[in-house]
């Protein structure tokens, strides 16, 4: 396919998402309805699909359409975006888009508003300016572009010098970062990945290295550990990668975790899978993880969609669903235990508002360290706490 054949199929895929099929969705049918596009079509577009994403509203905005996104003028504000001229893409000719229509032509003047210069839902800008502080713009800045791609070592398989070696051997260039020592960031053929030696032995799992660091905050020091909320169980894996112990994973949806049998196996760990009365009976915990639902609002690069879904009812919808977790598992903690909050989210409404919270319902326990990381760390924006019981008869 041509570039210009590309961007063709990209307006198509994001005008199936506008009216309202899931990104992912939008793209796996286009892709069947069109075979004979190959692989590296399909990554090119997906690149231009989940770009626009990204950038929606500054990009409907270049194109002509700041109220009413379509997918051509998001390829066409895309283009103007990355200093190109639509119309050498938009000729008509062959399978390129048609031609630019005289509205389409010029391209709006002056500077546009810093909210939609920034892609940031008007209605979310204060609350995170207000959680971000001076960092709110340079922050916004760096979410419309693509995440990097992070790997974590198995440091009970490879130091990451040798991981770094087996990966060099296949072609993939990676380097260490320091946000986490389990962590390296992929520079060369990313593509490669999961048909590498390294990724199909367990010496490397893919996971943001803000998730990494998070995970070396914990009091990891053996006994039993539960992943309340675990999901795919990234961060179980990561944590028996530190430590031996007895590691629990639960989840309410438990198909979530339908790939961590697998994934624990090609790692060399165990991992115990309990539904809610099984988590019961095992308790109590040295350290139970919470890693709850939330905005998602620091892996916006990863899943841009959700910025744009979240609203004001979800939100608050979260941050209820966040305190009853909160309220509901601190019983599991066995005496001298942690119980661990995190979210991937920026909002100080789903961070430490939710701590301080919990610690006035529950005035036997206390914070005793926090910390938010935002993609100027490298990553994606999470937040932990470390919340713990005080001694004596006030213990709730």
């Amino acid at each position: 396919m041509t570039p210009a054949a590309r961007i063709a199929a990209a307006i198509e895929i994001l005008d199936r998402h506008l009216a309202g099929t899931p990104a992912e969705q939008a793209l796996t049918g286009w892709a069947r309805s069109h075979r004979f596009a190959g692989s590296g079509d399909r990554a090119a577009i997906r690149d231009h699909v989940f770009d626009a994403l990204r950038c929606l509203r500054s990009h409907a905005a270049l194109g002509g359409r700041a109220e009413t996104a379509s997918g051509r003028a998001l390829m066409i504000g895309a283009l103007r975006d990355a200093g190109l001229a639509p119309e050498t893409m938009f000729t008509g000719q062959g399978h390129a888009p048609s031609e630019l229509a005289p509205d389409e032509i010029r391209a709006p003047s002056g500077a546009l508003p810093r909210n939609v210069a920034l892609d940031c839902p008007d209605w979310l800008a204060p609350a995170l300016c207000d959680s971000l502080g001076p960092s709110f713009e340079p922050v916004l800045r760096l979410m419309r572009q693509r995440a990097p791609v992070f790997l974590r070592v198995n440091l009970a398989r490879a130091s990451r010098t040798e991981a770094q070696a087996a990966l060099a051997a296949e072609g993939i260039g990676a380097v260490p970062h320091p946000l986490a020592k389990s962590a390296l960031q992929v520079t060369e053929k990313p593509q490669r990945l999961r048909v590498s030696a390294p990724y199909l032995d367990g010496r490397v799992e893919l996971q943001d290295v803000a998730s990494q660091a998070v995970v070396e905050m914990l009091p990891l020091t053996g006994g039993r550990v539960l992943d309340y909320c675990a999901g795919g169980g990234g961060k179980t894996l990561a944590m028996a990668a530190l430590m031996p112990a007895r590691f629990v994973a639960h989840d309410i949806a438990p198909q979530r975790m339908c790939d961590l049998p697998g994934r624990a196996l090609r790692a060399g760990i165990s991992v115990e899978i309990a539904d809610a009365s099984g988590v019961a009976a095992l308790a109590p915990y040295d350290l139970v993880l919470v890693d709850v639902p939330c905005s998602g609002s620091g892996s916006w690069r990863r899943a841009p969609e959700a910025k744009w879904a979240l609203t004001p009812a979800r939100l608050a919808e979260l941050r209820r669903i966040q305190a009853r977790i909160l309220d509901e598992t601190h019983s599991l903690v066995g005496p001298g235990g942690v119980l661990a909050y995190v979210t991937c989210s920026m909002l100080d409404a789903e961070n430490a508002d939710q701590v301080e919270g919990f610690v006035r319902r529950n005035p036997g326990w206390h914070c005793t360290n926090s910390r938010s990381f935002t993609p100027l760390d490298g990553g994606d924006g999470f937040f932990s706490a470390l919340l713990t019981r005080l001694p004596g008869p006030q213990q709730s």
